[in-house]
């Protein structure tokens, strides 16, 4: 197991300057981890400096809660698409899950997934913090349905972030194939490897170079 290989080294925070991306994209390029995860802000300055780099560039779209419009979720898209985004980090509509509006959900996915269509590999995430044990499932048999290529626990923005009970059910929802993304609160090797055994094939984190070491 390459561990580096398996992490999205994340810089999400609001108040992350030009120069705290430089240094996150440098770390990556040095331990070379699977991608970078910023804000779509920085997507087009992270395609530049990352060009040639085994290191792909990760973007989050409606993020953190969820609740733009789809049409706006879309556009975010296209946008972070266009500045050279190779993977789409979109945070599902939570309060339409909740209400048991799965044909909104499983559409907005697919809409996402039809932008991205051969340009980028699009993960749901579906904050499991705030989901019951149903809904995690529901959600992410609806990601499955619409063509995703991961599910992802956590924004790390919400209450809780990425738990082992958690991914190991949406591992057991969606199957082998399927990618599963652990994310938030995911501070060392320990976590990480806990996580990767229930079943994520991915971990994202801020703590990639902590985690190594």
């Amino acid at each position: 197991m390459e561990l580096n290989r398996m992490i999205d080294h994340t810089l999400l925070k609001a108040d992350a300057t030009e120069q705290d991306v430089l240094k996150l994209i440098e770390e990556a390029k040095t331990y070379h981890f699977y991608s970078v995860c910023l804000n779509p802000c920085w997507v087009e300055l992270a395609s530049k400096e990352l060009k040639g780099e085994p290191v792909a560039v990760c973007t989050v779209i409606g993020f953190p809660l969820g609740a733009n419009t789809q049409s706006t979720k879309i556009f975010e898209a296209r946008e972070a698409l266009t500045h050279g985004a190779g993977e789409i980090d979109m945070v599902i509509n939570i309060g339409q899950l909740k209400a048991g509006n799965l044909t909104y959900v499983k559409n907005e996915i697919a809409a996402i997934v039809k932008e991205a269509k051969d340009k980028a590999l699009v993960k749901v995430i579906i904050e499991t913090a705030l989901l019951t044990t149903e809904e995690i499932i529901s959600a992410c048999q609806l990601a499955k349905e619409a063509g995703a290529d991961f599910v992802k626990t956590s924004t790390g923005f919400s209450t809780a972030g990425a738990r082992t009970a958690d991914v190991a059910l949406m591992r057991k929802t969606v199957g082998p194939k399927m990618g599963v993304k652990a994310s938030g609160g995911i501070h060392n090797a320990t976590e990480a490897i806990a996580l990767i055994d229930a079943g994520a094939s991915r971990i994202g984190t801020s703590a990639g170079v902590q985690i190594l070491s």
